[in-house]
Order: C-alpha cells, then sequence, then structure tokens
C-alpha cells in the first residue's frame, strides 16, 4: 500500500534547505518565539493579578525577545518558502506565512506598545497578547499541517 504524501514528497522535493544534519532551522527556532508570546500573555495575566511592578518589565522583556526571535524564524522560513519549489507551490505555505507574518506584526506591536508606553499593558497589552496567541495557534496549525499532511521538511529516503 503506498502513501500519498510520500508519493508526493518524492516527487516534487520538499527536504529542507536551510537546515543543520538535515534538520529544518525553521523548525527549531519557531519553538522560541511561540513560548515567549505565551509567556508575554502570562506575564501580563500576572501583572493584573498582583499589580508587581515586576510583571510589566518581564512582559517588555518576553514580548522584545519574541519579536527578535521570531524575525529569526521567520527569516529561515521565508527562506524555505523562496528556495524549495515543492514548499512554494502549496497554498498551505502561503497560508502559514501570511498568519507568521500577521503573528510577527502583532508581537512587533505589542512590543513597542510596552517599550512606549508601559501603564499600557492593562488593558491593551493584555488584548494585544490575547490575539497573538491567536495567531500562534493559527500560525502553528497551518505549519503542523505543513509537515503532517504535506510532508514539508521530511527526509525521505529510497526505502520509505
Amino acid at each position: 500500500m503506498s502513501n500519498p504524501v510520500i508519493e508526493d514528497v518524492t516527487r516534487h522535493g520538499t527536504s529542507s534547505l536551510v537546515a543543520v544534519a538535515g534538520h529544518p532551522i525553521h523548525a527549531m527556532l519557531v519553538t522560541f518565539p511561540i513560548a515567549l508570546v505565551v509567556s508575554t500573555l502570562g506575564c501580563d495575566l500576572f501583572y493584573w493579578w498582583t499589580a508587581d511592578p515586576f510583571w510589566v518589565r518581564a512582559g517588555l522583556y518576553a514580548s522584545g525577545f519574541a519579536f527578535w526571535l521570531g524575525i529569526l524564524a521567520s527569516l529561515a522560513g521565508t527562506a524555505e518558502l523562496l528556495l524549495v519549489k515543492g514548499i512554494r507551490k502549496r497554498v498551505a505555505s502561503w497560508i502559514h506565512a501570511i498568519a507568521a507574518i500577521t503573528l510577527m506584526s502583532i508581537v512587533g506591536a505589542n512590543w513597542g506598545l510596552r517599550l512606549h508606553d508601559p501603564e499600557a499593558v492593562l488593558p491593551l497589552g493584555l488584548l494585544v497578547s490575547l490575539l497573538g496567541l491567536v495567531f500562534v495557534g493559527l500560525a502553528g496549525w497551518h505549519g503542523g499541517k505543513l509537515v503532517f499532511d504535506h510532508g514539508i521538511g521530511l527526509m525521505v529516503s529510497s526505502d520509505d
């Protein structure tokens, strides 16, 4: 019995070109901004609950690192999208890219809000953090579909 995903992967080539020892850099990098977006929301919730200014400062750092590490992950993902035809030809790749770009815009706005006016964490920062979490879910869902449904980034041998 043949696997249509494996057949499509071998036919169109979806292996990562931006990789270390065959492991896609984009997939390795995205975990950090995802965790930091969730951490920013956590900082906002703890600030709302405790009113401790430590959480404002922690949220500022979490959102800033989420932005810059997200930019780094975006560069690796964009390189994959543009360099690998098997990735570029799939609509799901473009949906993932659009969701990720929107996410990066939200994360950047969240960090900028905190830099400009630390007192704006409640309620605006909290709402922007929630919106960021929604787009983490959307971008992550579509990124997962690329791997599991389309075989993006898989190393397929002739034995498969």
